[in-house]
């Protein structure tokens, strides 16, 4: 599947739509990535526990992730609890995860690196007792000029069916292999302005 050209009304998060907002409103020009610096989302700190932040090591397909931060939530998505808290940073994805389950998520990372704009993937995923549940990434880009030195990701996991088991739920030994349902790339143009923190940018 490869990833299609969209607009933010393809993100199904609320949470996901305001990062995206902030990443647009730290946009300075239209065709230049916007610092990490300038990056402040409303309620951002108590998201972490749903986000990772990246390094970018290298380009193109060369590139690697450098592990800068990693999210409570997620570590228990990934089955990690095991991996000592300080060793969980400053470590790259590809070696955190393994290579089975970087060779299905790497093509997001890719996509961001490529496209220079957020890239925005749902996969399906059964939990350990079988119940459906979404698992939502969407990944930022942040740099100087055009080349892409950091990534902030969102991950959402979200099920119609109410509770469901986070452990191990997208971890190298899952009960299921996730399913990709949806792969975007928020590239279209959009409108070159900085509006206040509470306003909503919307791509055109």
């Amino acid at each position: 599947m490869d990833f299609a050209s969209a607009d933010p009304s393809v993100i199904k998060s609320i949470t996901q739509r305001v990062l995206l907002n902030a990443w647009l409103r730290a946009l300075r020009q239209p065709n230049v990535l916007p610092l990490l610096s300038d990056f402040h989302a409303a309620g951002a700190a108590e998201e972490r526990a749903d986000m990772m932040g990246f390094d970018v090591v290298g380009s193109g397909d060369a590139a690697r992730f450098l592990i800068t931060q990693e999210g409570a939530r997620l570590t228990t998505a990934y089955g990690n609890e095991y991996v000592d808290p300080a060793r969980r940073t400053n470590r790259f994805l590809d070696d955190a995860i393994g290579p089975d389950r970087y060779a299905h998520v790497i093509p997001s990372y890719r996509s961001c690196l490529a496209h220079k704009r957020p890239s925005y993937t749902v996969s399906t995923v059964d939990d350990a007792d079988g119940k459906d549940v979404s698992y939502e990434r969407l990944l930022l880009p942040f740099g100087r000029g055009d080349t892409v030195e950091q990534l902030i990701g969102s991950y959402k996991a979200i099920s119609i069916e109410g509770r469901f088991k986070l452990n191990n739920l997208m971890g190298v030994m899952p009960k299921a292999v996730p399913v990709v349902v949806i792969r975007a790339v928020i590239d279209r143009s959009f409108v070159p302005a900085r509006p206040a923190a509470h306003d909503s940018v919307e791509l055109i």
